[in-house]
């Protein structure tokens, strides 16, 4: 990991059901490195295993990041990690921000928050705030003991922008039709949760007449799955010429490991985007949740991590 940072937890709370946000300071009490609204950073939390986990706090601030965890059932060790072994006091290592999910310059936005989707989108209502900018905040969970930073939102100066919609309360419940009914072309709608509730709020948009120029998304979880139709196919690593042969089951990252080609990774989900790789030749089947369609459609980048290829050949920019 470059520019890597040695953070120390100075405080870790229990936010809500399963959720603890962990606030983090240099371990030598400097200044941090800048970040913008809907930025990320990479997490060590055990050796061999990083985790993306988005900035929640202001934005302005340069002595804090702060990062909340939700506690997966299904966790392969990161959620797991954090809630059960990282304390105040503990120094973990992480990159530097990096913002694949920013704001963008426009009279008014939307904020659409699903669940643990709201650490980003917390971080956007701050910024937009701090620069008098028009936006509403659409909060949605599963219940009020499950949404983290309820008191922060509701003592916020931007408390009367804020909506929140609590699936246990029929008279909250979140309609995306009534929401997303009139799209204005002047509005950034900007989504984050999970991915069934990410689908329905840009499908609902996209109905109604929202164009993709105007919809923004980060991903939490990857989407990506073996298909019974999938072959082999030929990677070809352009600086050396090493050519190999990718069988169903088997990764464009795993077999290049195999034979000596280390590409750095993260998730492994195609969600984070840490892979990313030029394609010089070939088509890819993209699986991943980081490009844009129309990042997808120019075909000379893909996600070793799980995309694979439409082609007989891929030759990569390694």
């Amino acid at each position: 990991m470059t520019n890597e940072l040695k953070l120390r937890v100075a405080r870790r709370i229990d936010e809500a059901q399963d959720v603890c946000s962990f606030e983090l300071v240099a371990e030598d009490g400097s200044t941090l490195p800048p970040f913008s609204a809907g930025s990320h950073i990479d997490v060590h939390v055990a050796p061999g295993l990083i985790r993306q986990y988005s900035l929640s706090n202001d934005p302005a601030e340069q002595d804090r990041y702060r990062i909340a965890v939700l506690r997966e059932p299904a966790s392969r060790g990161g959620s797991a990690g954090m809630h059960d072994s990282v304390r105040p006091g503990d120094v973990l290592r992480a990159s530097e921000p990096r913002n694949h999910f920013p704001l963008v310059e426009a009279p008014r936005s939307l904020l659409l928050a699903g669940g643990i989707g709201v650490t980003p989108i917390l971080a956007m209502a701050r910024a937009l705030h701090a620069q008098g900018r028009s936006f509403e905040l659409h909060y949605c969970g599963r219940s009020a003991s499950r949404m983290a930073f309820l008191d922060e939102l509701g003592s916020a100066g931007f408390a009367g922008s804020v909506f929140l919609h609590a699936d246990d309360v029929p008279a909250q419940k979140f309609d995306a039709q009534a929401v997303l009914a009139r799209p204005e072309s002047d509005t950034h709608l900007y989504v984050c949760g999970p991915n069934g509730f990410m689908d329905h709020v840009l499908d609902t948009a996209r109905r109604n007449g929202w164009s993709e120029a105007q919809l923004h998304r980060e991903y939490f979880a990857g989407v990506a799955t073996a298909l019974e139709s999938d072959g082999s196919f030929e990677v070809r690593v352009a600086s050396t010429g090493l050519s190999c042969q990718v069988p169903a089951g088997k990764t464009v990252i795993e077999v290049l490991a195999a034979h000596g080609v280390e590409v750095p990774t993260s998730c492994e989900a195609g969600v984070c985007g840490t892979c990313l790789t030029r394609v010089l030749e070939g088509t890819p089947d993209h699986r991943d949740s980081f490009l844009t369609d129309g990042e997808r459609a120019a075909n000379d980048q893909f996600t070793p991590c799980c995309s694979r290829a439409l082609s007989p050949l891929l030759v990569l920019d390694l």
